[in-house]
């Protein structure tokens, strides 16, 4: 009987193919003006499958380089660069060191304090042939030493021009001429579905080439920073395998263009199991091209609390003309969003003609203007399509460009107290202020002779704590950079003091 049934199988098969082969027969191939084949079927005609990725991956592999990043010993053993205890489902610990961080941390600590070691491995893209090169911020945070491998063997030390933390981008530079730099592509003519080549250097193998297909757009992983403040999140999702020293490379389309630079996974294990997030060139230009200008990234803020439309929200407010946007709930005083006009319950649906559905896409297109800029927004109120345009503005309220951080802003010097002046007004630890000049500490009211006892809240002892506390505020992604100091004059009368970084 079972027998009876495979033999009749096949044999339905057998007069079913003739029959495919004369219905296929009958759509011709048509040859395109351009070389390209197609086919003709009953619905039209269509591109034929194409899987030569040999092009993309020969107008790539000479543009991404491999970066090694060195920590010194002291570092390592105040716990920076060694996360083995942080729990990271997204993989990011894993494209940061790569393999051979990890061997060693294993390995028996001989190393001199002041020798830098590798605790890194990861990729980065050449954008300009005078050796401007993009990459990961977590590839080369808290690095001593860069070292660029390039696809030739040639090796430079690179380094750090400017980084932006809420991106997770980077912008360095080696000393080079004549590079090979990347064809920058556009981001949102991408379309899912559409084949990409990821590459870069995974467990350090280097020029490796890997394919798939964008699975997604404007996805935002919704994890936050890794320190507890915002990211800046709209990835191109893919299926092209990435592991751990993939962050940093090229993700192009198939005529070899950059599309986004790798960035995550989302795994459990720290390797690829499925999908691959890239940070799309539309975002990647604009911050490489602030941080090379300016050193710090020129972030234009809406000025309104937003939550993504949905099918229950928009019955409750008695929204018929859209399914999809973004309803304002709030709108802050000086900001974008008030010169625009936008209330409570208005639903954004696009900025400068381009759709935003969710918070992503919103988050990408901002991420393209700079305060100052001009911007029309396209959103729904009463059930009525309205456009407004309006200058954008800095999280400050202000059009003004902002230039990276410098400590001698301050125009102070530091004075270590010595442990008469301590035991005389009773003080455990302080520094005092001197040689003051025109800056921010003078413009905030402090006088010489100040004695700084904590700054935000965290005890100072010396200069190189101010400045580290100062850095950290610069680097961070509060609307607010201020100084809260608290001190004591010589006379032993108690200040206290707001001094503003934000230079406006």
């Amino acid at each position: 009987m079972k027998k009876s049934i495979l033999l009749a199988s096949a044999t339905v098969i057998a007069a079913w193919i003739p029959a495919v082969a004369v219905a296929i027969s009958s759509f011709p191939e048509h040859q395109s003006d351009n070389g390209s084949t197609f086919i003709r079927t009953a619905a039209g005609t269509t591109p034929a499958f194409e899987t030569d990725f040999t092009v993309a991956a020969e107008n790539t592999v000479n543009a991404v380089v491999c970066i090694k990043s060195y920590t010194s010993r002291q570092q390592r053993q105040q716990g920076y660069g060694n996360r083995g205890d942080y729990y990271d489902p997204f993989g990011m610990f894993d494209f940061f060191f790569g393999p051979q961080g990890q061997q060693q941390q294993r390995q028996p600590q001989q190393q001199k304090k002041s020798e830098p070691v590798q605790n890194g491995l990861g990729s980065g893209v050449i954008i300009s042939e005078d050796g401007y090169i993009v990459t990961n911020n977590h590839v080369i945070e808290n690095s001593d030493k860069l070292e660029v491998l390039l696809n030739d063997n040639s090796t430079y030390e690179a380094r750090i021009i400017g980084t932006d933390e809420a991106s997770d981008l980077a912008l360095i530079k080696v000393d080079a001429k004549g590079l090979t730099p990347i064809t920058f592509g556009d981001s949102e003519a991408v379309k899912i579905g559409e084949w990409v080549l990821a590459v870069g250097n995974p467990f350090g193998f280097n020029s490796t080439v890997t394919a798939g297909i964008v699975s997604a757009k404007a996805r935002s992983l919704g994890h936050g920073s890794q320190k507890g403040g915002i990211n800046i999140e709209s990835f191109i999702q893919t299926d092209a395998a990435l592991n751990p020293g993939n962050s940093g490379g090229a993700l192009v389309n198939l005529k070899g263009e950059l599309i986004g630079i790798n960035s995550a996974i989302y795994s459990n294990t720290g390797s690829y199991t499925g999908f691959s997030f890239a940070i799309p060139t539309t975002i990647v230009k604009k911050v490489m091209s602030d941080l090379r200008q300016y050193g710090t990234v020129q972030r234009a803020v809406l000025g309104c609390s937003v939550i993504e439309l949905d099918a229950k929200l928009a019955k409750e407010k008695d929204i018929t003309a859209t399914k999809a946007g973004l309803l304002v709930a709030s709108v802050s005083d000086m900001s974008t969003a008030k010169e625009l006009g936008l209330k409570e319950d208005d639903v954004i649906t696009a900025i400068n003609g381009v759709q935003v559905s969710n918070h992503a896409q919103l988050v990408e297109q901002l991420n393209k203007f700079r305060p100052g800029e001009k911007i029309k927004i396209t959103y729904i109120r009463n059930n009525k399509e309205v456009t407004s345009e309006a200058t954008l503005r800095n999280s400050q309220g202000s059009t003004t460009i902002t230039k990276k951080g410098d400590f001698s802003e301050l125009g102070v010097a530091f004075m270590k107290l010595t442990s008469e002046t301590k035991q005389n007004l009773g003080l455990s630890n302080g520094v005092q202020v001197q040689g003051l000049k025109a800056g921010a500490f003078r413009d905030a009211g402090i006088k010489d002779g100040f004695i700084i006892i904590d700054i935000n809240g965290s005890p100072v002892n010396n200069v190189d704590d101010v400045e580290a506390i100062y850095n950290r505020i610069m680097k961070s992604d509060d609307d607010d950079k201020v100084m809260f100091i608290t001190g004591i004059y010589p006379t032993g009368k108690k200040y206290y003091y707001a001094v503003n970084l934000a230079g406006e």
